[in-house]
């Protein structure tokens, strides 16, 4: 008895995989900022193409120190980056010299129907080599009956006594069945001096 099969046929009778499915990560945007900016706005292209929007950050530099790197979305029809979210945040931080080792929830950067933009990265050195990476995950943005959830993971190279490593893990979603068709990026307090965010779809037939 065949244990594995593939396109209905036991795997003793295929003799050619044939094409996977196509697609996969498709890169939409590039943003690149070479020089400060307030904000890094993706105003068009999150619809209903794809299910699932990936937005990549790559060394996110703020001019102010110990900034947060921030993001609000907008929904379709509004104006303003002030859509109603719910948010938890848990950390993770290593000091270099290891002085200082933590995991914890932050129950200063969650909101509970708030409208602010949501922090999901903070103390960031504006040092020279300081910045933050990583990632955040839009899930089925058009839709009209259900929320649109995101979760984000961030890692940031900080400052304060001393350099550490700071990882941030975001989870929620914004409180509206209206799509959401807008998201910004900025830093809570002074311009982002440097950085690129690259905005891809994840095409529906990834599996």
């Amino acid at each position: 008895m065949a244990l594995v099969k593939y396109n209905n046929n036991s795997i003793s009778s295929v003799t050619a995989l044939g094409s996977l499915p196509a697609g996969g990560l498709n890169l939409i945007t590039t943003n690149t900022i070479s020089s400060g900016v307030s904000s890094s706005d993706f105003t068009s292209n999150i619809n209903s193409t794809y299910d699932t929007y990936i937005f990549k950050f790559i060394n996110m530099h703020p001019a102010t120190a110990t900034a947060e790197f921030q993001f609000q979305g907008n929904a379709d029809g509004e104006s303003g980056f002030n859509e109603t979210m719910t948010t938890s945040l848990f950390q993770t931080y290593h000091y270099e010299d290891s002085s200082y080792t933590s995991l914890n929830y932050r129950t200063s950067h969650d909101q509970a129907q708030g409208t602010a933009y949501q922090s999901i990265s903070d103390d960031i050195t504006n040092d020279a080599d300081g910045s933050c990476s990583g990632y955040l995950y839009l899930f089925l943005p058009s839709s009209t009956t259900f929320v649109t959830h995101f979760i984000s993971r961030v890692n940031t190279h900080g400052h304060d006594t001393t350099r550490f490593t700071d990882t941030k893990f975001c989870g929620g979603y914004f409180n509206t069945t209206s799509a959401i068709d807008e998201i910004s990026f900025k830093m809570s307090s002074g311009n982002i001096d440097s950085g690129v965010i690259k905005m891809y779809g994840l095409s529906k037939s990834w599996v």
